[in-house]
């Protein structure tokens, strides 16, 4: 609905638009001395522009020449220049290309005021809540659907790790849509999708079935959550990314632990509501997050407002030749399907992909399996119940929000970089660029060390004589550790890769996902065998070897860059 009506509202300013600029031509024609040589006259004796009564076909009707405008009024239209295109048999064409009017063009989303594009950001994170709420809140119901369906814990267990890995195989051909059909559509067909397979989960006669439909569900929703990174990247620039995308991120990221936190008591009330509630709940979230996005969410992708620009300004003036940059290249949806599905994995020998992605899918473990294992360290160690047991998510809830706290820090120094970056390029060096290695100050700021630190603490302190509130606390510092650690990889990873890193993601994304479900099906007899000590040692083991990359990279990510073949090196 928003964005159909920001579609009429573009359309109506196109159409005031030119009206302004036909009646600027035609007081300059009357003027003498405004208008002379032969260019004056050419334009004379092409048809004025009536927006009275617009062509609706803009492409002409058969038998008919296509209109054209004059050129005295093309010239007036900023941001549409005359081109002359090659077509594929070897002749030319000539087109009116339809950019921006400049650099602070009200209709570019970067342009908006920033209470806009605040809310923007926040209706796109409400998407990764409910998608992350999800995986969430059917771990808290795993011994009742169990139950019922006549198969083990680690059974029912598999069905949060095909989720996992749906969205880490659905990340693979989410990109190209947002980049054809914006990406509103994106997010809306994809939600209602999303919706379908939940609604098939809650009704799910078995074990089997449940586990086609989560799958489903997860191939569904990782087309939102890939295509949100482009729609935060659509609407801020690269120092307001310092804040708005640790912004983006804690509020989508809190999503497992909110999911744990609302299932708390579903389960263990099974007397009063089945364990089936779980998929009800995030039915009911879904849908009124699609109801946000569907009346409220504005489309933010560039490339589809000038398309539609282009589209007005052929409507109105009945002249074809109008076009935008989106609309004249070659490439298609199944072109960009075929890039998105083999560049990813060209990213296997870039070394800060590597390190990047082997330190996320190990957070990314430890996180969805601390969804499964919860009851060992809590339940079973201190013997509360279980919807306590979840409610105690809270504290890494508000430990992933926490590294806000490093934003106006990050902020500061971001802003000295980019400014050098400016002076350089002011005085003549038109290639310089800002450090991404900048970025990684939000792992190095505590984050890095926290996350070995949290799982240590409560591995050797989750026993009945020490106070449960020492595991805890550990909790909330792995909660703004894997926070931290996620901001700084992805922000590094965008502005090293730049027009690469949307394969560079997609290539993290998959693979993190796919561990972590896997590991996710382990994870209940890791906990079972190894006992919560052990199983949390080697996992903070593990992370202590992982801990120096921010680090590394902050020195060295420089040289890699410069022998990389899809990174960005400074000159």
């Amino acid at each position: 609905m928003q964005s159909y009506l920001q579609n009429k509202r573009l359309g109506r300013f196109v159409e005031g638009y030119i009206q302004q600029a036909q009646e600027e031509v035609d007081r300059r024609q009357v003027e003498p001395g405004l208008e002379k040589g032969e260019q004056a006259r050419s334009d004379a004796r092409l048809p004025a522009v009536s927006i009275q009564a617009p062509i609706d076909n803009g492409e002409g009707r058969p038998g008919q020449k296509p209109h054209t405008i004059q050129s005295s009024l093309v010239r007036e239209l900023r941001g549409v220049v005359e081109q002359t295109r090659p077509l594929a048999d070897g002749s030319t064409e000539q087109i009116l290309l339809v950019d921006w009017e400049g650099p602070d063009d009200p209709m570019c989303a970067r342009n908006w005021s920033v209470s806009k594009r605040a809310l923007a950001t926040a209706q796109i994170s409400l998407i990764g809540f409910a998608v992350g709420a999800t995986s969430g809140i059917d771990a808290t119901i795993i011994p009742q659907a169990a139950k019922e369906f006549g198969v083990s814990q680690v059974v029912e267990s598999v069905a949060i790790g095909v989720y996992l890995i749906g969205i880490g195989t659905g990340s693979l051909v989410a990109g190209p849509f947002s980049e054809t059909f914006g990406r509103n559509a994106v997010y809306v067909v994809s939600m209602i999708v999303f919706m379908c397979w939940i609604l098939g989960t809650a009704l799910a006669p078995n074990i089997a079935a449940q586990i086609v439909f989560r799958f489903l569900a997860g191939c569904s929703s990782s087309t939102p959550m890939v295509c949100s990174g482009g729609s935060v990247a659509d609407m801020w620039n690269s120092l307001e990314k310092t804040w708005s995308f640790p912004y983006y991120t804690t509020l989508s990221f809190v999503g497992p632990m909110v999911g744990s936190i609302m299932g708390a008591y579903i389960g263990p009330s099974s007397h009063v509501l089945s364990w089936r509630w779980a998929e009800w709940v995030i039915l009911i979230l879904s849908g009124l997050v699609l109801i946000s996005v569907v009346v409220t969410m504005p489309e933010t992708y560039g490339p589809l407002i000038l398309e539609w620009k282009a589209a007005h300004y052929r409507r109105t003036t009945g002249d074809s030749r109008f076009r935008s940059e989106h609309e004249i290249e070659d490439s298609t949806l199944f072109s960009r399907l075929r890039v998105s599905m083999t560049r990813p994995f060209l990213m296997i020998t870039e070394p800060i992909i590597i390190a990047m992605t082997m330190y996320l899918s190990v957070l990314y473990i430890v996180l969805f399996t601390f969804l499964v294992g919860w009851p060992y360290i809590f339940e079973h160690t201190y013997g509360i119940d279980q919807g306590l047991a979840h409610i105690i998510f809270i504290s890494m809830m508000i430990g992933t929000v926490s590294p806000a706290l490093l934003v106006p820090f990050v902020y500061k120094k971001t802003a000295k970089v980019i400014k050098q970056a400016q002076s350089q390029t002011e005085g003549g060096n038109k290639n310089a660029r800002f450090h991404p290695e900048i970025r990684l100050w939000y792992g190095m700021l505590g984050p890095a060390v926290a996350v070995p630190v949290s799982l240590f603490w409560m591995g050797w302190t989750s026993y009945s004589h020490i106070s449960i509130w020492s595991p805890i606390i550990a909790s909330g510092f792995f909660g703004f550790g894997v926070t931290g650690i996620f901001i700084c990889a992805y922000m590094y990873i965008i502005d090293s890769y730049e027009s690469y890193s949307a394969s560079a993601l997609t290539f993290v994304a998959l693979t993190r996902y796919v561990i972590a479900g896997g590991m996710t099906v382990v994870g209940i007899p890791f906990y079972e065998n190894m006992g919560t000590h052990y199983t949390l040692t080697i996992l903070g083991s593990i992370s202590v070897l992982l801990m120096p990359i921010p680090y590394l990279l902050y020195f060295f990510g420089h040289r890699l860059r410069e022998k990389s073949k899809y990174a960005v090196a400074l000159d």
